[in-house]
């Protein structure tokens, strides 16, 4: 899927003004210029519909945009305009709206000014009138105000650019479920309708023989090319069986398949199996491929998964990765909060080269074959989960932290070592009580202002434990 959030820009001033002060128009379009020159900086696509001056530039700028179908509108207040003219460009477009407000510079020369001059700063003005006409319409409200080259407002209008990315990448997203729901998970179930409801996008329901079938098409070359990937990619350990190497091997190519057949965005799987028959040796030979597809911008998560899959995705196209995570153990010791799992992790994001481990079982899990081991790189992360309320309504649960240096296990899990700087026992409790599932989303960097702006764009309440 193409990630790259479209960005509707439209600029605006009072077009009675232009006749009394000639030369505001044109320094007003400069600015213009250059909040789009700025916009086009980011990743994303823009469609600017040029400066309107009154009410029916407004409407038919509302045209251009709804047709454009944007992911984000951003309205430029340049100086002050009447609501009237940018209400039909917020209710028309179907895009949510960003209002932004960037004075020329940081301060005007208040010896020298003049009117015409004091207009051009006046953009934050006509905001809270925008705010009020948008809020009795019914349209949610969100602005940023600085100067046109603060770029502390530039990190929030990025902040929104990206969440428009991640809306868009939810909207349109295909999220493969695959299996059946770890026995007893209450927390993983996940009403398929609720998803589309709540998150857009499409929900593909599939069987493990789905998988099966693609497997046993993959030619021994196939296999032999996966593991020399597999090897440039890890660190093979010497508990690798050659046998379990190659099977993992197969079952991702198989994957492969599976993720170009259906097209899928993100992938959540189980099945239990016995007695060592086939079902049973897919799912347990899923870790290598999934880890691979994960590192590669496709989320994976084991133990049927949708909400932390979708997680995981959320992260990665915020660009912080985004790896299958739960609780290990706590430190008391060290005031450090033990957390990973031992399915599939996010190579990108991994402190090191991470290990290809053999293992002759898997904790809670039937069947047997390769792991993969690696600690999140050290330094600031954000933790990320899909919970649900009674009343179905699902929530972003988030939380900030680092990863810091400690002992790991050597038992083929992710693990990373988190401190989020208080006893890690009353914080384990206050995450716990948050609504967040099993499962989250680990990611590098701080997040939190980001996923403000995508719980904003994606009407979701966001909970963060402090």
């Amino acid at each position: 899927m193409d990630r790259t959030p479209k960005i509707g820009l439209v600029a605006g001033g009072l077009g009675a003004y232009w006749p009394q002060f000639p030369g505001l128009l044109p320094t007003l379009r400069q600015s213009a210029g250059y909040v789009s020159e700025r916009i086009s900086g980011y990743d994303a696509e823009i469609v600017d519909v040029g400066f309107i001056s009154n009410a029916q530039e407004g409407a038919a700028a509302a045209e251009k945009l709804r047709a454009a179908g944007c992911d984000l509108i951003v309205g430029f207040l340049t100086t002050y305009m009447t609501a009237t003219m940018l209400m039909p460009i917020a209710q028309r477009s179907g895009a949510p709206v960003l209002l932004i407000n960037l004075q020329p510079t940081e301060s005007m020369d208040h010896a020298s000014v003049d009117t015409g001059q004091w207009l051009a700063y006046c953009g934050a003005c006509p905001l809270p009138e925008m705010a009020n006409a948008f809020t009795r319409a019914g349209v949610e409200f969100r602005s940023v105000s600085g100067y046109l080259r603060d770029e502390r407002a530039w990190a929030r209008i990025g902040n929104w650019i990206k969440a428009a990315g991640v809306r868009k990448v939810l909207r349109s997203g295909r999220h493969g479920l695959m299996g059946h729901l770890y026995p007893g998970m209450y927390d993983v179930s996940t009403d398929l309708t609720m998803v589309s409801a709540q998150f857009g996008g499409h929900v593909e329901v599939l069987e493990y023989d789905d998988l099966r079938v693609r497997v046993e098409k993959v030619t021994d070359a196939e296999v032999a090319a996966k593991i020399a990937e597999a090897e440039s990619v890890f660190e093979v350990t010497e508990s690798v069986n050659a046998d379990d190497f190659a099977w993992g091997a197969r079952v991702a190519v198989g994957l492969d398949r599976l993720v170009a057949d259906f097209d899928l965005d993100s992938l959540a799987y189980y099945h239990r199996g016995l007695d060592g028959e086939q079902h049973e040796r897919l799912a347990a030979g899923m870790i290598l491929g999934a880890s691979l597809l994960t590192a590669r911008g496709v989320p994976a998560a084991g133990e049927f998964e949708l909400r932390t899959s979708m997680a995981m995705l959320i992260m990665d196209v915020l660009g912080a990765g985004g790896s299958f995570t739960e609780f290990q153990a706590l430190d008391f010791d060290r005031g450090h909060v033990e957390m990973g799992h031992d399915g599939p992790g996010h190579l990108a994001i991994s402190a090191g080269k991470p290990l290809l481990r053999g293992l002759g079982v898997f904790h809670g899990k039937r069947g047997w074959g390769v792991s993969v081991e690696f600690d999140v790189a050290h330094g600031p992360v954000t933790l990320l989960g899909v919970g649900q309320t009674r009343d179905g309504r699902y929530t972003l649960v988030t939380a900030e932290g680092t990863v810091v240096d400690g002992p790991h296990m050597k038992i083929g899990n992710t693990t990373s070592r988190v401190d989020f700087g208080r006893d890690p026992g009353e914080w384990t409790d206050d995450w716990s009580a948050s609504g967040v599932g099993h499962h989250w989303a680990l990611g590098t960097g701080h997040q939190v202002a980001a996923l403000r702006a995508v719980a904003s764009l994606m009407d979701l309440p966001l909970v963060e434990v402090a």
